[in-house]
């Protein structure tokens, strides 16, 4: 009994979106990294802050609460 050739499968992708692909990413990768000042955590270069997505939610969170405070304390 002969053994069959596994029969190659063509690309689902094409080659051309791969490549733009890894150009893109080549792309995000050359991008200067920042770390975030409270994590170290890599950050946005185009912010003002120098902190990373998560940080800057609990930033955000912690004056929601204390706005939320203040007339409780008064």
């Amino acid at each position: 009994m002969k053994r069959r050739l596994p029969v190659k499968p063509e690309p689902v992708v094409a080659p051309e979106i791969i490549e733009s692909a890894r150009q893109v990413l080549s792309m995000e990768r050359a991008r200067p990294s920042v770390k975030c000042v409270v994590c170290g955590d890599q950050a946005s270069v185009d912010a003002t802050e120098q902190l990373c997505w998560v940080c800057r939610r609990l930033k955000i969170s912690a004056w929601r609460d204390a706005d939320h405070q203040l007339p409780a304390q008064e």
